[in-house]
């Protein structure tokens, strides 16, 4: 018996490598702690009721932040111990199939897990008060979104230490990723971690196209709302067409690895090219998906730290949607060297450089923006001054892989590396970034540690240069990617020792943004006007943190960048006593967590091939379905006098 267990426990825990062992130790430890110090302060029930059950889409904003800061944290050790293998010629710092996992987690979770729940977390910070909103279409549905982002994620990470991790990549490319490339069970993980948290998104993305088109404020036309909004509504529309196509590519993969199927093997048939095609159908408009938002956060904070409206609103507009549009027609681009006809390439070569026309629009925009305005150097706009370079680098050089000849040259180097580095760091992770600061004391009631901020800026963009600028001529020298070790008469060693110091940089920079927010927390500037910025904007019309009915009166909007209209004419948003009502609103529900548990189960059990857990963990889903659909207490009204209170204890009352 005692055998048959330690033969059990060496196959379901990752042994041999002592920096698991130490994840193991560090993540003991962490649940310790957050146990220990949840019961010593007796936290448990305010943990439930107040965040693991809400409904409330700012609170659920802020934890997909909190998520998503975790996973970059991840995912930045994963690219630092990976900068750390490189750094210098013969290193064997790393065994060979750790650093094949490390590079396939670190792809993943900073796309899908990092990337997407920042995304997430502003969609639902920013959106409903934008256009003068209490609350989401569907907040229940937002509840669930979250958890099942959630539970999809810890499926994924649990890899780490329980089966071991994925390997073949961060989109999984068949044959590695089928049952001859890769026996274990990290491809499992793979596929259920993503198709989790993939329902999320795709939820997500239908919750708040309904929401930006039926639940603006009244008087808000569509060529009325911010351009933050317009942004999240191109994203979601092509989160509602490419996600689908994700969740059948993963189901076709997990076919083939389940049940003997060959739809991506040589094969009864299969082709390992069709994968290849489906997967970037999804996975060229994701990067889209990603950036749209963060073109949405520039134009907000150029236009408020400009002291002027937006340069060419409507063709701002138009650009992101042309984007979004044009997104489905690039896939291609990602293998011009696979053996298609020259029309097919020239086709697909065209329609990625002419994304460059829509996305130039909105920079030559931004830029007649700030022409003659009153720029203030805040930390939101420091991070938008940052980017314009490195995403016009970023941008050129996007160009130049679009050039299908000159793509021979350049695929699977690492200036490829560079180039989608460039674009997802300069435009997603500063973006978003900028977003974080400048929503943040919306968020939470005070603004962020200016100094130690400007040591984050400084740090993480000198870091970016140093890191990646280097990998560009690497490229050019003939270094490929997922290269794991190589010999001193490559003449590669000096500019991966100049690679590797600016990964240590921007790592640097995340301390100093972690430290920020520590310190902010106690000392931070208290923001007691709800509008620190001088915004232009309907959120800012509101008390920060925002109540929990967001306004009490429900705005009546006039035209764009309704607010600074307000202030230009004089008015101060005040609520009149005499026009509150009681505010209907959703009803807290443990549902959502409970039921994405479920599926967490049933996807652990269908990564083991456990038929007992994966009936146990449907049965859940099902069970947690029921429940709902006999839940009455659905909602609430917050009586007037609450609201009044409220309303006073900010100076709002009159």
């Amino acid at each position: 018996m005692i055998d048959k267990i330690k033969d059990f426990a060496s196959h379901f825990f990752v042994t041999g490598d002592p920096l698991i062992y130490g994840a193991d130790v560090s993540i003991g430890l962490s649940m310790v702690a957050i146990f220990f110090v949840l019961t010593y302060f007796k936290k448990w029930g305010w943990l439930w009721r107040e965040w693991l059950t809400t409904v409330d889409h700012k609170k659920i904003g802020i934890m997909y932040i909190i998520a998503s800061l975790l996973m970059l944290f991840r995912g930045g050790v994963d690219a630092l111990l990976m900068r750390a293998q490189l750094a210098l010629p013969n290193v064997h710092f790393l065994q060979s199939e750790h650093y094949n996992e490390i590079f396939t987690t670190h792809g993943t979770i900073m796309i899908l897990f990092m990337a997407m729940p920042m995304m997430f977390g502003l969609f639902n910070i920013a959106v409903p008060l934008q256009i003068g909103a209490r609350d989401v279409a569907y907040p229940f549905l937002n509840a669930f979104s979250f958890w099942m982002f959630f539970v999809g994620a810890m499926l994924f990470n649990l890899s780490f230490v329980i089966g071991g991790s994925p390997d073949a990549g961060w989109l999984a490319y068949p044959p590695l990723s089928e049952l001859s490339g890769s026996p274990g069970v990290g491809e499992n993980f793979y596929i259920w971690g993503i198709q989790l948290s993939g329902v999320g998104s795709l939820a997500s993305g239908i919750n708040f196209v309904v929401t930006i088109l039926k639940m603006r404020a009244k008087g808000m036309k569509m060529m009325q709302m911010p351009l933050f909004t317009w942004s999240v509504f191109a994203s979601c529309v092509t989160i509602i067409i490419a996600f689908p196509v994700l969740t059948v590519t993963l189901a076709l993969l997990f076919i083939d690895r389940f049940a003997g199927g060959h739809f991506f093997t040589m094969l009864h048939g299969g082709n390992p090219m069709m994968y290849v095609n489906l997967i970037w159908m999804w996975g060229h408009p994701e990067v889209y998906i990603v950036v749209l938002p963060a073109f949405g956060v520039f134009s907000e904070v150029v236009s408020v730290f400009s002291k002027k409206r937006i340069f060419g609103y409507k063709s701002m507009v138009f650009s992101l949607m042309i984007i979004s549009i044009l997104s489905y027609f690039t896939w291609v681009h990602h293998f011009f060297t696979m053996g298609a006809s020259a029309n097919v390439n020239a086709f697909f070569a065209i329609t990625t450089m002419a994304i460059a026309i829509p996305t130039g629009v909105k920079v030559f925009n931004w830029l007649f923006t700030m022409f003659r305005g009153r720029i203030r150097i805040e930390q939101p706009m420091l991070w938008t001054l940052g980017f314009i370079p490195t995403f016009l680098i970023g941008g050129a050089t996007g160009v130049m892989l679009a050039v299908a000849p000159a793509d021979y040259q350049y695929h699977n180097s690492y200036f490829l590396i560079a180039h989608f580095h460039q674009v997802l760091i300069g435009g997603v992770v500063f973006g978003y970034l900028a977003g974080i600061y400048y929503w943040w004391p919306k968020m939470f009631g005070f603004k962020l540690n200016v100094k130690l901020g400007l040591w984050a800026f400084w740090l993480w963009n000198i870091g970016f240069y140093v890191c990646f600028m280097p990998q560009y001529a690497l490229g050019f020298m003939g270094m490929t990617r997922r290269v794991y070790t190589y010999g001193w008469d490559m003449g590669w060693g000096p500019l991966n020792l100049i690679s590797s110091i600016g990964a240590v940089l921007m790592g640097i920079g995340f301390i100093f943004q972690v430290w920020q927010i520590l310190y902010s927390i106690k000392y931070g500037e208290r923001d007691t006007t709800g509008d620190p910025w001088d915004g232009h904007t309907l959120e800012w019309t509101i008390p920060s943190p925002a109540p929990e009915y967001n306004f009490a009166i429900e705005p009546i909007v006039k035209g764009q960048d309704d607010f600074w209209r307000m202030k230009k004419e004089g008015i101060v948003p005040m609520t009149k006593e005499s026009e509150i009502k009681p505010i209907h609103m959703p009803r807290n529900s443990g549902i959502p967590f409970i039921m994405s548990w479920f599926w967490f189960i049933a996807g652990f059990g269908f990564t083991f091939g456990w038929t007992w857990m994966i009936v146990v963990g449907l049965l859940g889903v099902a069970g947690s379905m029921l429940a709902r659909s006999f839940t009455k207490k659905l909602d609430y009204y917050i009586p007037v006098e609450e609201i009044k209170e409220t309303e006073a204890k900010f100076g709002r009352l009159v």
